[in-house]
């Protein structure tokens, strides 16, 4: 199926490009969230009337996205879980724990850009994580998982 981008996503396109991509990604998960529209004549032509709109829409996301990876750029969060005395925790810290904790010092940060690529923390230890704002910008935290008996 044939879109038009809406904005930029990762490993596909920057906004307008038109790319080819298979109907059920297109149809579950890019037009529904408004990433992308199908390219039509019509499509094509009411994007390019809003390009400049939506060009801007996107820079002032960028911009907003930046600012928020400076403020936690290097930030070091402390999570203290029942741990056992090996150092395995009873239990982890997934994604949810890490945003419950940003939020109690203060930090808007949603669930789903928080990047856990070895998944849940099972170790008492330092572990860096990756908060992914934008597709361009990124932030990289220190969490600190502590031991309690």
């Amino acid at each position: 199926m044939q879109i038009i981008l809406m904005e930029k996503v990762a490993n596909l396109g920057q906004l307008g490009d038109v790319v080819k991509v298979k109907d059920g990604f297109a149809r579950n998960f890019l037009i529904p969230q408004g990433k992308a529209k199908r390219a039509t004549e019509s499509n094509l032509k009411a994007f390019e009337e809003r390009r400049a709109e939506l060009e801007k829409q996107q820079a002032e996301l960028l911009v907003k996205a930046q600012a928020r990876a400076e403020k936690l750029e290097g930030y070091l969060l402390q999570i203290t879980q029942k741990a056992g005395p090996d150092g395995k925790l009873f239990g982890s810290v997934n994604n949810g724990d890490i945003v419950d904790a940003l939020k109690s010092q203060g930090f808007e940060v949603a669930k789903a850009e928080v990047r856990m690529p070895e998944g849940a923390l099972k170790q008492i230890g330092d572990f860096p994580i990756t908060l992914a704002f934008h597709t361009d910008v990124t932030a990289t935290i220190s969490v600190s998982v502590l031991g309690e008996a």
